[in-house]
């Protein structure tokens, strides 16, 4: 017998599911297909129904985002066997499909095969919608391109698809390593390495603890597009190593931040010679794209 798990989320929710989920060790897969509204997914998982530590532990992780109002309560069931794993496709802007199982791609569409881990960057969270939107928009063939914080290298498959050669960094080796399983998953040519973009080895790991020492990359107009989805305050810190890394006329996509960061990064990044030229917003969550002139 197994225990069917499920749950509506919102589109914050989803990368916190699989993070939560693997604080307490599950490896099982998730099925994610949409919701009635206000909610925007609904999610199924299971576990055989004998493993009660393990269930008790998913019970207590996932608690936490039911009291924020970010998922329904945890439901619980016992079935026979698991559902049948169907395709699903989560569609972004007018060309990007994230999907799993075998399906067949239409040809105006650009497929992105994204499993589950730890890092950062399902494609359901509103940043990296937001950012895939900016970057159908934004990236041309054979345009330079540095992923900063690749997370599980959603968007540095996407852009490689797009014809970019792209180089995809990021200071945390569980990102690193999803981003490399993303780019064999989707055959495609991306550059990976563990690091930091100037002084951004001195800022620490993004969720605030101490990043180990990586590479640095020196900026030095090494790029045409910068795209980072990452909290605003390490944008600004990194403002002008990101002015360095571009070439003349380079642009940044940005994201990870809400509409209260908005005028302080501008503020920050006007000075130094940039223009808002694109922006998208999902709720209070926001992308910018910034040209320099």
């Amino acid at each position: 017998m197994t225990i069917e798990f499920s749950l509506d989320a919102n589109r914050e929710a989803i990368d916190w599911i699989r993070s939560l989920l693997a604080t307490v060790n599950f490896e099982g897969n998730l099925q994610i297909e949409s919701a009635s509204e206000p909610w925007a997914f609904h999610v199924c998982f299971y576990l055989p129904n004998d493993d009660r530590s393990k269930i008790n532990q998913i019970e207590t992780a996932l608690s936490s985002l039911h009291r924020t109002g970010m998922t329904t309560e945890l439901e619980m069931m016992v079935v026979e066997q698991e559902s049948e794993n169907i395709v699903t496709t989560h569609r972004i802007g007018d060309r990007f499909v994230i999907v799993n199982g075998n399906y067949e791609v239409q040809s105006n569409e650009i497929a992105l095969n994204i499993e589950e881990s730890l890092a950062f960057g399902s494609g359901f969270h509103p940043t990296t919608t937001l950012c895939l939107r900016s970057i159908e928009r934004h990236v041309k063939p054979d345009l330079e391109i540095l992923d900063l914080g690749c997370g599980t290298g959603i968007l540095s498959v996407a852009m490689a698809k797009l014809g970019a050669q792209v180089h995809a960094i990021d200071n945390d080796a569980i990102a690193v390593e999803a981003t490399e399983r993303a780019i064999d998953q989707n055959s495609v040519d991306v550059k990976v390495d563990r690091a930091s973009l100037g002084k951004g080895s001195d800022l620490g790991h993004w969720m605030g603890g101490e990043a180990p020492e990586t590479l640095s990359i020196e900026p030095a107009q090494n790029f045409d597009l910068i795209v980072a989805n990452m909290f605003a305050r390490i944008l600004i810190d990194l403002s002008e190593d990101l002015k360095a890394a571009l070439r003349p006329t380079g642009r940044l996509i940005l994201s990870g931040f809400t509409i209260e960061y908005e005028e302080e990064l501008t503020e920050t990044l006007t000075p130094l010679g940039f223009e808002r030229i694109d922006r998208e917003q999902l709720g209070d969550w926001i992308a910018i794209v910034y040209q320099l002139h």
